[in-house]
């Protein structure tokens, strides 16, 4: 990344960080653009044309780039992983991340929950990530873009997340989510899987549980 670029970069994020700032001291609603830029030391000229949809963009400015890694995650995946296998690999690395690295995103989840306009972006937003999910799933297998079971795909591997938010190891559930996704319900009842399959078939993980860098599968999970 150039220097133009990193500069680019660094004066969204924070626009970003001023806002979800801002917000959370203060509401939503009580926040207006010009306070934001003020706190990001820019002109409101310059927030627009870094978040030119406005208040609701701020708080997902990752928006652009989360769509952008669910579609390489299934073009570009490696030999031998199927696209259950690649969405499982990214979502679980994206939650660690969330949860480690940005002490906020509690406050992010309960801004988005308690602000009917952030509530409706989201929506919007979780419906295009959905459909061009759907579509580089479709075009990998060489199906049609309407085909309903990669509509389904897409769907229930971006709602993966969400179900799992609160589990007492997110890790392990959505482990569980994804081997019903990746085998089918006959291949995840309890009768069928030894106790242990919802950590060996996660992606990246030996069968002691441990993922291949070397650190203890399950200390994961949960900013979109």
């Amino acid at each position: 990344m150039g220097r133009r670029e990193r500069k680019k970069a660094a004066t969204r994020q924070a626009l970003a960080d001023a806002a979800l700032r801002l917000f959370s001291e203060r509401g939503y609603d009580d926040v207006g653009v010009r306070e934001i830029a003020d706190a990001a030391d820019v002109s409101v000229t310059t927030l627009f044309k870094h978040f030119p949809d406005g208040k609701e963009a701020l708080v997902f400015d990752q928006d652009a780039d989360r769509e952008a890694a669910l579609v390489a995650a299934v073009r570009e995946r490696p030999a031998g992983q199927s696209v259950p296998q690649a969405l499982h690999r990214l979502l679980l690395g994206e939650h660690s991340r969330r949860v480690h690295a940005d002490p906020r995103f509690d406050d992010f989840l309960r801004l988005i929950d308690t602000t009917p306009a952030l509530r409706e972006y989201a929506r919007r937003m979780w419906l295009r990530h959905e459909h061009t999910l759907a579509a580089a799933i479709a075009d990998d297998a060489g199906l049609p873009a309407d085909d309903p079971g990669c509509r389904a795909l897409a769907h229930f591997a971006l709602e993966a997340p969400v179900l799992v938010r609160g589990s007492r190891d997110p890790g392990i559930a959505l482990d569980r989510v994804f081997d019903l996704l990746g085998n089918g319900w006959t291949g995840t009842r309890a009768d069928a899987v030894p106790a242990t399959a919802g950590r060996t078939g996660a992606p990246g993980r030996s069968a002691g549980g441990e993922e291949e860098d070397g650190r203890t599968a399950g200390t994961t999970e949960q900013r979109p």
